[in-house]
């Protein structure tokens, strides 16, 4: 009990002593031992690390999970070192829906049998989704986060190592400074009743705080030299998250072409082609100039062209050439309203009543449409077959 007792009075006294030069520096009343400029770049360079991280890692989750509450929730399964729940993707829950909609509306109506297609695509969308989260998750944030919970704590522990080291340091060169002043003091004015005694205890003073003083700059050059190698690491750190970023961006780029490739199929099943023109020779966007070959380079093909998809040696469908066959015509009730996506399909007005056929090799989706001398194609699901 007596040594515990020791021991905290004497941390009580360095902490003291410690507070007395902090304060001291920074009411400008105590010298400070300063670093050397590569030291302070180090320390720098370490901090704007650390405080980027922070940021880059808190906006990738705000990313990845959108809802602060998930956010919070998923924390504190990490803190407990418990296993986070699987939770459903916003995707997959809005396929649930269409799907029971579809059920409860009538799977076979035009509007249950698109919402059936649409909830497939969604749940499609929502897996890719999942996956691209706990890929980044991975291969990204975790990295991140073993830097901040890792690496820093041990550079933030030395770098307080080190400023106690210095305050030590100031500390002795303060009292050293002190006591060579008071010992030129009393050669200089001496005191005729009892100089050698005082002269004794005033070089005693001094001789212990110039050994006080070499402990001090020992401990602070070790100290300074292991915070020195801990701060240089930050460059391999800077190679790692490097690695880690594109890792990080490849699995959004599968992510993205796979959402593509999903909406893609979506849409050939509505038989909806972008940027596809059935029975007209005509581009669908202006033609791009030859001085701006960025923008052709960046522009992506979203779909074949009909003149692609037609077997070799036959050219693409003109409307104007077709005629309704003798027999197999019927009438339709349009559902809703649509507007033409081009000059080969005809656009719809609701309740309306228009002749349909079908010719042969025609997408099941599509029919032939005419109202008066108007002809086009017509998508299925916005149609009532009437007997």
């Amino acid at each position: 009990m007596d040594f515990n007792m020791k021991k905290l009075a004497s941390d009580a006294g360095i902490f003291f002593t410690r507070a007395v030069q902090f304060t001291e520096e920074k009411f400008g009343q105590a010298e400070k031992t300063e670093l050397d400029a590569h030291f302070e770049n180090l320390l720098a360079r370490a901090d704007s690390t650390k405080n980027w991280t922070e940021k880059i890692l808190r906006q990738t989750e705000v990313l990845l999970q959108p809802n602060p509450s998930a956010r919070v929730e998923e924390f504190l399964y990490e803190k407990l070192d418990r296993k986070v729940p699987s939770r459903v993707t916003n995707g997959e829950l809005l396929a649930q829906y269409m799907a029971e909609a579809a059920s409860e509306l009538g799977p076979t109506t035009p509007y249950g049998k698109t919402l059936i297609k649409v909830a497939e695509a969604e749940k499609r969308l929502g897996a890719a989704e999942r996956d691209f989260i706990h890929t980044a998750s991975i291969n990204f944030l975790t990295p991140l986060r073993n830097f901040l919970e890792g690496d820093w704590k041990t550079i933030s522990k030395e770098r307080r190592l080190l400023q106690n080291r210095r305050l030590d340091l100031d500390a002795c060169k303060a009292r050293l400074k002190k006591a060579k002043a008071a010992e030129a003091k009393a050669t200089t004015v001496p005191d005729f009743q009892e100089t050698r005694p005082r002269n004794y205890i005033l070089s005693a003073s001094a001789s212990a705080a110039e050994q006080e003083l070499r402990v001090a700059q020992t401990e602070f050059d070790r100290q300074a030299e292991v915070t020195r190698l801990l701060l240089e690491g930050i460059s391999s750190t800077h190679v790692n998250h490097l690695r880690c970023l594109h890792e990080f961006v490849e699995s959004q780029t599968t992510y993205y072409a796979q959402c593509y490739r999903h909406m893609l199929d979506l849409q050939k099943q509505l038989g909806r082609f972008p940027g596809t023109f059935v029975g007209t020779t005509e581009p669908a966007s202006p033609p791009l100039s030859s001085s701006s070959p960025t923008t052709a380079a960046a522009t992506m093909p979203v779909g074949p062209s009909v003149a692609g998809l037609a077997p070799p040696g036959e050219a693409a469908l003109r409307l104007e050439e077709v005629s309704p066959p003798a027999s197999g015509t019927r009438k339709a009730r349009v559902l809703y309203d649509y507007e033409a996506a081009d000059s080969s399909e005809l656009a719809l007005l609701a309740d309306e009543l228009i002749t349909v056929y079908s010719l042969p090799g025609m997408d099941p989706d599509w029919l032939i449409g005419e109202r008066g001398n108007k002809k086009g194609k017509v998508p299925v699901t916005y149609l009532e077959l009437l007997s």
